[in-house]
């Protein structure tokens, strides 16, 4: 009778133990899949800012074309002297650091042709992103994920 005390003890705590276990592998499934979704985000939001730049750039009036000098110019684009022109309806915010700046890649004049993302983060996603988007291969942080346009 005696060796049979603690019995249901050790079972509850094996049982205790295996959810503790389920949980951590559910909760790193959960992490995961948020952390995919933020990485599809900021390609999305990388190329609609790759785009913008290069509709701003297109859409210079004369032969001279330029290059926006920030991203507030793609908000309201007054160069030509009919309506403003929208390349962009607002300045996103980066999904990866959530933070309002972006990392800017530039011209030697200072003007604006692409943009990347400052978090020193590892990406999840490590081969074939797209072809328009060349160099994303092995990437080291996500700031290696440069969105730039390349005019023709």
């Amino acid at each position: 009778m005696r060796r049979e005390q603690g019995f249901s003890y050790v079972v509850v705590m094996f049982l205790v133990a295996i959810v503790a276990l389920l949980t951590a592998r559910a909760l790193e499934n959960v992490l995961t899949t948020a952390r995919r979704d933020k990485e599809a985000e900021l390609l999305w939001v990388g190329r609609t800012l790759r785009d913008a730049i290069g509709d701003y750039h297109r859409s210079t009036p004369g032969s001279d074309k330029k290059y926006p000098k920030k991203l507030a110019d793609l908000l309201d684009d007054k160069r030509d002297s009919g309506a403003p022109r929208r390349s962009l309806r607002k300045v996103y915010r980066d999904p990866i650091s959530g933070a309002k700046e972006w990392g800017e890649v530039r011209t030697e004049n200072g003007e604006l042709i692409g943009v990347f993302s400052l978090s020193t983060q590892r990406p999840l996603r490590r081969k074939a992103v797209g072809p328009d988007l060349p160099g994303f291969d092995d990437a080291e942080s996500y700031q290696q994920w440069r969105f730039i346009y390349e005019a023709n």
